[in-house]
């Protein structure tokens, strides 16, 4: 049975209508509710879409650990270690130092870029009513249900998604140089770690002459050999080491702290002592080859390249602006009353009108300004790089000369002078202040022995970050 209303309705197409409204809002509700791909965030209400298509080669973003997992626990990898090796220190360090965990989280958010700007906008839902027919004798239902897409003009993802892809590969070589630059520091750190070490030992070495040639002046002034001044001076001269031995120890104090905290561990964990003796490093490559690998994998400079590619294609995205974008729609009005309803369903085509040209305008000499200035910082980053690599290959050079001078001709010399003056002191030829003078010479002589040896090593990690990595032939040998 179906009941009749006024000027031909019926109460079964006014539900139909009212059930079109209700779908239509119920589906736009939806729309908005629709939920990001999966990876972005796993806490979403509505069932997760399919997420959009990631090119192969853009960066994968790398996922942070959580909870204890944010720090690897270094229990058992001191334990037992009767030396802190080069190769342990740099992979705790580059394991453990927040810093990397803070590019590689800028890396991921802006890896996340690209789904975001190569996505269409949502698609939109318009209802529409006539409230003054709800009920009415004189007019049918009047309503009108809209669904409309918008579409950039053919090209404009695409340049998009090319600036976030860049963006995201520019962050990616952000994270290789933030790892260069912890392994040079920790370089740095080991070697000095290693340097107070041997200076530790040179002091203890020279408190043990020092006491038997306090000895040897004390049996000698007993024996009215010789006067009470040179056991005086033997005491001064011991006195001196030993404050020398305070410097040193708080010098090694701080540099335990520096090592722990490149490794965010406690500052005063814990650590093995350093080795005794570092191996040389192997000779480097001429310097014009070291020039050409740095221009070619210096992570900051494929950076600079990246971000000038992420800017060209800001500039070809600002022509595109004279395109006009799209908006099509499908729609069914319920407003068109009898006997014209054959005109109810609708279909049309919106499309922006860019005649609005000066903002347009100004956009592209904006990208443009921007393409040079990347341009020019890359140019002279690369002239930088080029005089970093000059300048650390000629230090590294000249380190080497001066450890082989000291260990072929200072050393030998200095430790000659000392048995000589002890000899000619034990004689009665010389004076004791004479074996004082040859003996705090040596010890000065060693440690800067050592310092030479820790500087070589410190210039090569200089030379090793200039370049980018050195070819695995060049590697610095740091093995004891």
């Amino acid at each position: 049975m179906t009941t009749k209303l006024p000027h031909g309705q019926t109460f079964e197409s006014r539900c139909t209508a009212a059930a079109l409204v209700i779908v239509g809002l119920y589906f736009g509700f939806e729309t908005l509710c629709w939920p990001v791909p999966h990876w972005v965030t796993a806490a979403t209400p509505c069932q997760p879409a399919t997420p959009t298509e990631i090119p192969a080669n853009l960066p994968v973003p790398t996922p942070l650990p959580q909870g204890s997992d944010m720090v690897p626990s270094p229990d058992g990898q001191f334990t037992g270690r009767d030396e802190l090796s080069v190769e342990m220190l740099v992979a705790q360090v580059l394991a453990r130092n927040p810093s990397l965990a803070q590019m590689v989280a800028a890396q991921d958010a802006a890896s996340a870029r690209y789904p975001q700007v190569t996505s269409p906008d949502d698609p939109m839902f318009t209802g529409t009513v006539g409230p003054g027919s709800v009920g009415s004798n004189q007019v049918d239902f009047a309503y009108r249900v809209e669904v409309s897409q918008k579409y950039p003009f053919p090209g404009k993802l695409k340049l998009r998604g090319d600036q976030a892809h860049a963006e995201a590969s520019a962050a990616g070589h952000d994270v290789e140089d933030m790892r260069l630059q912890l392994i040079e520091s920790a370089l740095n750190a080991y070697y000095d770690y290693y340097l107070v070490g041997r200076a530790l030992e040179v002091n203890q070495d020279t408190l043990r002459l020092l006491r038997e040639f306090r000895q040897n002046a004390e049996t000698r002034f007993k024996a009215a050999q010789v006067p009470q001044q040179d056991v005086l001076q033997a005491d001064v001269e011991l006195g001196r080491q030993r404050e020398r031995q305070l410097t040193l120890e708080r010098m090694r104090q701080v540099a335990v702290a520096r090592l722990n905290t490149l490794m965010h561990l406690p500052t005063n964990t814990p650590l093995p002592p350093p080795p005794r003796e570092i191996a040389p490093g192997p000779a480097v490559p001429a310097v014009d080859v070291l020039q050409v690998q740095a221009a070619a994998g210096r992570p900051d400079l494929q950076a600079l390249a990246d971000r000038a590619a992420a800017e060209q294609a800001g500039l070809a995205l600002a022509h595109k602006e004279f395109w006009p974008d799209f908006e099509v729609m499908a729609a069914y009005d319920a407003f068109w009353q009898r006997p014209e309803q054959d005109l109810r369903p609708q279909v049309g085509v919106r499309v922006n009108l860019p005649v609005r040209k000066t903002r347009r305008y100004g956009a592209i000499a904006e990208a443009e300004a921007r393409l040079a200035q990347r341009r020019a910082e890359l140019d002279r980053q690369l002239a930088q790089v080029n005089f970093q690599v000059q300048e650390a290959h000629a230090q590294v050079q000249e380190s080497e000369k001066i450890v082989r001078l000291y260990t072929d001709t200072i050393l030998p010399a200095a430790e000659a002078n000392v048995k000589a003056a002890q000899s000619a002191y034990v004689t009665g030829k010389t004076p004791f202040v004479s074996l004082i003078e040859a003996q705090r010479g040596l010890v000065g002589l060693r440690e800067r022995y050592y310092e030479a040896i820790a500087e070589s090593f410190r210039r090569r990690a200089m030379l090793e970050r200039a370049v980018g990595g050195l070819p695995a032939g060049a590697a610095t040998a740091c093995s004891p």
